[in-house]
């Protein structure tokens, strides 16, 4: 028997943000740490749909202490505004989990295209905005986890096109914005490791997990034969959102989970069962290609971290 939600430690104290709790593997994760007793603040786009999705988790938890908080991963001002508002607070975990998923090519209040901007450039912001909040210095360890995807596989990095405007797949953009948060996850261990910081950095994927997520390429392309067959699949092949959380949740809390690992389900074909360490994709450790996307990423988002770039790398 692998590692469940039964293992999660004590959370009392905790105090964690986590994007995109209202639906999906957020909506789990922010229900099982509440569970446990951490302070959760639910990162939302829509305020309407977080405090939906508080009053779900509070009818199964009575005594859950949240937080609901307006997050548009897709407009840097709303980042900016949401970091503000914790001020001085002290945050113990960042979850990076909020994303959008194969969609048409748009763009976000800043000219991004909205999957890499969304999944990518905007948590990027966040925990940049986030990272003196963090404590770093603090006795115990700081996390931030980001949520990628076993897709990061097929991904890309294309500095020449980053925003698709020359050619737009949606699954090659979706696939090139799983494999920026596995190497920003990454690049970001690097770093507070070079800093001596007391956090860890940890990417994570979910597997194939039944969510709302698999539904919005197709209704914003107004396919209803897409939505079936992807209903068809979720039902047929996908493993509940709650299973889906476990790399999350034991990034998140685990005493054993590792800084700079990647963590997923390690059933059939990695797509579902209870977490494991993992590889990710070769691409995913080429330090170059990391060094690169984070200098782009601070200069399209004007976001810096106060943390020295690791000694061998030349310039960052």
């Amino acid at each position: 028997m692998g590692w469940t939600a039964d293992d999660i430690p004590d959370q009392d104290g905790q105090r964690i943000v986590v994007t995109g709790a209202n639906s999906g593997i957020g909506l789990e994760t922010t229900r099982e740490l509440a569970r446990n007793g951490a302070t959760v603040i639910m990162a939302c786009r829509s305020t309407e749909r977080g405090q939906d999705a508080a009053r779900d988790v509070r009818d199964m938890v009575p005594t859950a202490d949240l937080r609901v908080e307006e997050c548009d991963l897709g407009d840097l001002e709303s980042v900016r505004a949401f970091a503000d508002r914790l001020g001085d607070e002290e945050v113990d975990v960042l979850i990076n989990n909020a994303g959008v998923m194969a969609i048409p090519r748009s763009e976000t209040a800043d000219g991004f295209e909205t999957q890499f901007g969304v999944n990518h450039l905007g948590h990027f912001a966040l925990t940049g905005l986030l990272l003196e909040t963090l404590g770093l210095e603090k006795a115990s360890d700081s996390r931030i986890v980001t949520v990628s995807s076993g897709i990061h596989e097929r991904g890309e990095i294309d500095f020449d096109d980053l925003h698709g405007e020359q050619s737009y797949d949606p699954w090659d953009a979706y696939a090139q914005s799983k494999l920026a948060n596995v190497l920003f996850a990454y690049e970001l261990e690097r770093r507070l490791r070079t800093a001596d910081a007391n956090a860890k950095s940890i990417a994570v994927h979910p597997g194939y997990a039944n969510t709302q997520l698999q539904f919005r390429g197709p209704e914003q392309r107004g396919s209803r034969l897409r939505k079936a067959a992807m209903w068809v699949m979720n039902t047929v092949l996908a493993q509940p959102a709650a299973m889906g959380s476990l790399p999350t949740l034991y990034a998140a809390t685990a005493p054993d989970a590792e800084g700079g690992a990647y963590y997923g389900p390690g059933g059939v074909m990695n797509m579902r069962g209870t977490p494991e360490r993992q590889a990710s994709s070769e691409r995913s450790y080429d330090e170059e290609t990391a060094r690169r996307l984070w200098a782009v990423s601070r200069e399209l988002t004007g976001v810096t971290y106060d943390l020295p770039r690791p000694k061998a790398q030349a310039s960052a």
